[in-house]
């Protein structure tokens, strides 16, 4: 971990302890949802939630995974080498529902320090330091989106079609607005985007412009309903009505540990570690999400990455606050 890092946690830590009996009053003082708090791991919703009790759920596998999440929530993607890596150990046990939650339904609001789409550039830098995923800030400078609503729209419409395919549109996306700088509520990046995963164009754009919206719909009063007020927020049930909630970005254990709660006899599958097999399995990955998988510490990560582009086997992509990395044959 650099010393920069270092001073930058110390610093939030510090500042967290001196107001944390002050934090769900902040919480509803500082409703300006892309306002992220990189120390709790949660991106805000603007709007009041009414909890109701959760039902107990038909499942196929022992545990099923509802994700709140969107698109553009910087927080989501700071918890993506935890979420892969848990897909991978307890893929057998668990199935992922993907829920979009609305993180920034238009600008018509001013509150915690945020007031336009140029506020937000400095603090994605912010926090992309916080989670170690890269994160490039200028979009909200120079393409910045008006809605997370088109692109968590097109997510839909893609789950109409295929679910798998759909995360992977998802994963897309969340690149092309974190590190290439694409305001990814542009339809033309939805489509580049859609074609790569191998979707289909035609039905995700007549999807997209008719059913898809209802299922949004569906997913902003599933999310009222659960009583979720940020992102990512994760529900681990099974089929007798217990439950489990990680709240916020935290480490690999608290999610492990609630796959384990609800079904102790889940059993950790083995994968191979090496760098093919993780890049066969996901066609991109940053440093922190290649220690989290393979198990290298973190600062050894990078330069094996680094080892393997000069080999020519990855091809590494800069972007402001961080690198990825893609098998040369997939790279954007």
């Amino acid at each position: 971990m650099t010393l920069i890092k270092k001073v930058f946690i110390i610093t939030i830590m510090l500042g967290n302890l001196g107001c944390q009996a002050q934090t769900n009053k902040k919480m509803e003082e500082n409703k300006n949802p892309l306002m992220c708090d990189p120390v709790e791991g949660i991106c805000g919703i603007p709007d009041s939630t009414v909890k109701t009790e959760i039902v107990a759920q038909t499942i196929e596998k022992p545990v099923k995974v509802v994700y709140f999440t969107d698109p553009i929530c910087s927080s989501c993607w700071g918890i993506e080498p935890q979420l892969r890596k848990l897909k991978l150990e307890y893929g057998n046990s668990i199935e992922i529902e993907y829920r979009m939650g609305g993180l920034l339904p238009d600008w018509n609001y001013n509150s915690g320090g945020i007031s336009k789409p140029s506020d937000v550039a400095h603090h994605w830098d912010e926090v992309s330091v916080y989670y170690d995923m890269p994160i490039d800030g200028d979009v909200w400078l120079e393409d910045p989106l008006h809605s997370s609503y088109p692109p968590s729209i097109a997510f839909k419409a893609a789950q109409m079609q295929d679910n798998d395919k759909a995360v992977l549109f998802l994963r897309e996306i969340r690149e092309m607005v974190f590190l290439q700088k694409k305001n990814i509520a542009k339809w033309e990046h939805i489509e580049v985007a859609a074609k790569k995963v191998g979707l289909d164009v035609v039905q995700l754009k007549k999807d997209y412009e008719g059913k898809a919206k209802n299922l949004f719909e569906e997913d902003l009063k599933l999310a009222r309903e659960y009583g979720v007020r940020g992102f990512p927020t994760i529900f681990f049930l099974d089929n007798i009505g217990n439950k489990e909630i990680v709240y916020g970005s935290k480490p690999y254990a608290f999610y492990e540990t609630s796959v384990l709660k609800l079904h102790s006899k889940a059993t950790k599958s083995e994968y191979s570690k090496n760098w093919e097999t993780l890049f066969s399995k996901y066609n991109s990955l940053t440093a922190k999400e290649f220690s989290e998988l393979s198990g290298t510490p973190r600062e050894e990560s990078e330069k094996q990455l680094n080892e393997l582009v000069k080999k020519g086997s990855l091809v590494k992509l800069t972007t402001k606050n961080g690198f990825i990395w893609t098998k040369k044959n997939t790279i954007h």
